[in-house]
Parts: structure tokens; sequence; C-alpha cells
């Protein structure tokens, strides 16, 4: 059983007696464990595509699975449970507390989740060492670099072992020094911890970091590659 299934999803958005288009009839399937890209330049539908993927909106026509199941599948409170329990998601502006600390934003999620309190401590800092911050964990966002605050964002994207991590332009805001830094955490966790990684990117030198793109142009998917290494 695939992870993600999208058969023939489409996505239309109504505003103002106005209807647009953004994904028409895309159909593809992510298996656990790969790392795949979804590219496309600005307003392909790409972004559209990964909100659906995430379950943080809802397609208007085919049928999207997530683990077998559909969202017509979950209640809201069910569907807010999946979204922190089994998926990651690590965005272009971070998308961190400001006035908390590393290790504070790093264990947000699990103020959510249902693993034992007692767990929290050792996760939440086993985490921010992983991604070589630890001698930042009592810093705010506003005294790290954006390659450390998007380090952050990938640690608090992990805390709950998640079945996936959606990144959203992830390096979009960095120079390149930190946008490879952050891409070789993303590679690590996908070969060495076999972690199924989603990402959203326009640019070609991102997405073949992955193994696998997905091309999206005017909402269609115009090609599916195997990245050969």
């Amino acid at each position: 059983m695939s992870l993600i299934s999208c058969e023939q999803v489409d996505k239309t958005y109504f505003g103002d007696g106005v209807e647009t288009v953004a994904l028409r009839s895309v159909s593809f399937t992510i298996q656990q464990g790969e790392f795949v890209a979804i590219m496309g330049p600005s307003g392909s539908g790409k972004s559209s595509l990964l909100q659906i993927l995430g379950f943080l909106d809802r397609h208007t026509g085919g049928r999207y699975r997530f683990d077998g199941k559909t969202v017509e599948d979950y209640s809201a409170d069910a569907l807010a449970r999946v979204r922190n329990a089994k998926m990651g998601f690590v965005f272009q502006s971070f998308n961190l507390l400001a006035r908390s600390s590393v290790y504070d934003n790093v264990m947000l999620p699990l103020l959510y989740s249902e693993r034992k309190s007692v767990d929290w401590d050792t996760r939440t800092r086993a985490l921010i060492d992983s991604v070589g911050l630890f001698h930042r964990i009592d810093y705010e966002p506003s005294q790290l670099s954006g390659g450390e605050r998007q380090r952050v964002a990938i640690a608090r994207a992990l805390v709950n072992d998640p079945a996936v991590i959606f990144a959203d332009e992830p390096t979009g805001n960095l120079d390149s020094k930190s946008g490879q830094a952050v891409m070789e955490i993303f590679r690590k966790l996908n070969q060495e911890e076999k972690r199924t990684i989603v990402l959203i990117t326009h640019e070609k030198e991102v997405a073949e970091k992955a193994d696998r793109i997905l091309l999206i142009q005017d909402g269609k998917l115009i090609s599916d590659t195997l990245i050969k290494k």
C-alpha cells in the first residue's frame, strides 16, 4: 500500500464569482521511504498540491489517500491528530514562535501528542543535538541565522517521529551554503533513517537532491522522473 496516493486530483478556488483552477487531474503515488521533489514555476500548483497532501486544504475533485485513508474518513479532530502525529512540516518562512527558545519551539508539537510527557525533554534535546544546535538551545529565533532557524524547524518537524516530512521551499530564504546544509540534513534523514521526504521547490538543483522529481506545470503533472545518482 502506498503512503500517498493521488487519483485524478483537482483543485479549484472560488472567489468573487471567479473560478481559478490550480490542479488538473493529478495522479501519482509515493511509497514509504521515498525522497520526492515536486518542482514547478511560481503559480504552477505545487504549493496547492502540498496543502492537499498535508491535509491543510481539500481537493475539489478526484481522490487523495494518505496511509490508505481519504480525508473523508477522518473527523476534523482526527485530521488534526494525523497532521501532528504522522506529518512533519518545514516551511520557507520557518514558522517559529518568535518569543520562544529553540527548546520550546522544538517541543511544541509534543504538547498536542499522545507521547508520555516524561519522554518530552529527552526527545527534544536529542533532536536539537541531531541538527547541530545544542549550543543554541536557549536562543530565540531572532538570535539565529536563517540556516539555524530552518534546522530548528526540521527538528520540530521530526519530534513526533512522523511518517512523512513535507518541506515547502525549505531553502528559499537561505544563502547557498545554508541551503546546501539543510539539503544534506534531508538526504541524511532519507538515506540513514529511511524518512519519507516530499519537497516543494522551483529550483532544479534543489530538486535533483531528491531521488524522484514530479514536474508540475499549469496545474498538470507533466513528468515523473527518477534521478540517477
